[in-house]
């Protein structure tokens, strides 16, 4: 599924804990500029493909709205990518969230269809869900990049008929430029931190789903936040979003009742409140063990997951990433 924009957000929060809803992004597909380029509308249909994005001058600094120019029409032979200003952050999964300001322009028009400079706002999204132009171009570049891509029409918007309301017909190549701000990582890293005595027992690497073992003792009165892995990136502010990765078990049977291992995001706001008080401050990266009394979980019990009235929660949190949506 795709909406109408070139930098779709189409994920869903899937918090077994949470009912929050999917964050959403603001950008448009109206026009919001030109750039140096004559051609006729139809005039691309009959242009020798390029195997390169050598045509194309991109002018302007490091977060600072792009000036691009190229002769169009412009057509490109396959989605193609370069480098302009290297980054040396995280590397962008395939199928992981990303941070960008962009800058996109018609290969056929030479008109810039949308941007996100002049709202001064960038978008997070999936790369799992954009048109494949997108996936292609930023899987593997490191944060604080600026990369040129050219995405062909067959991995933009031939296979919807084009976007009639972004000007975008079948066949034409998409050109952008983009700022990578920020990454989400495939597993926690940092220095690894010894739980306080009297806590439950985790065992698993970075890579590794952790199995958690309760101690035999009476459940704690109080909540606990301790990070197991202590990572470096950004902390968590109470009114982010955040992307995680994690395992809940019962205080009360020592087994596991909360499975949530694949990657998912969600308002940290619309989570119960042990997350809301333990996961803010904790630093991207962090692998979080937190033990919620039912006042901090669930004090009426819940279904899903299913644990008893009066029972205590404990959950393993990998702090994967966060923004502000």
């Amino acid at each position: 599924m795709l909406n109408r924009r070139v930098v779709p957000v189409i994920v869903a929060a899937a918090f077994a804990l949470t009912a929050c809803g999917s964050p959403t992004a603001s950008p448009s597909a109206s026009p919001s500029g030109t750039v140096a380029a004559s051609a006729t509308p139809s005039a691309s249909a009959t242009v020798a493909p390029q195997t390169n994005l050598d045509g194309i001058l991109v002018t302007g600094k490091w977060l600072k709205t792009p000036k691009v120019s190229f002769k169009a029409p412009f057509v490109i032979d396959q989605t193609r990518s370069k480098v302009l200003r290297p980054g040396k952050g995280a590397t962008v999964l395939d199928s992981g969230l990303v941070t960008v300001h962009y800058y996109g322009v018609n290969g056929r028009t030479g008109k810039v269809f949308d941007q996100s400079y002049a709202r001064k706002a960038s978008i997070t999204f999936s790369l799992a869900g954009v048109v494949a132009g997108f996936r292609l171009g930023l899987t593997g570049q490191k944060v604080g990049s600026r990369v040129l891509m050219a995405m062909s029409g067959t991995d933009g918007y031939d296979s919807l008929g084009g976007n009639a309301e972004a000007g975008i017909e079948v066949g034409d190549t998409l050109v952008f430029v983009v700022d990578i701000l920020g990454a989400s990582l495939s597993q926690p890293s940092g220095k690894v931190v010894a739980p306080s005595a009297g806590s439950p027992g985790v065992t698993g690497g970075a890579a590794d789903k952790p199995t958690v073992t309760m101690p035999g003792t009476a459940a704690p009165a109080k909540m606990s936040a301790q990070s197991l892995i202590a990572g470096g990136g950004a902390k968590v502010a109470k009114g982010d979003t955040i992307y995680v990765r994690y395992v809940g078990y019962s205080w009360k049977t020592g087994k596991l009742i909360d499975d949530q291992w694949t990657p998912s995001e969600g308002a940290l706001a619309s989570t119960i409140s042990g997350w809301q008080k333990g996961l803010v401050g904790k630093p991207v990266g962090s692998r979080v063990l937190l033990v919620l009394p039912p006042a901090d979980g669930y004090p009426e019990g819940s279904n899903n997951p299913p644990l008893e009235a009066g029972d205590t929660i404990v959950y393993v949190i990998d702090i994967l990433y966060t923004y502000q949506p």
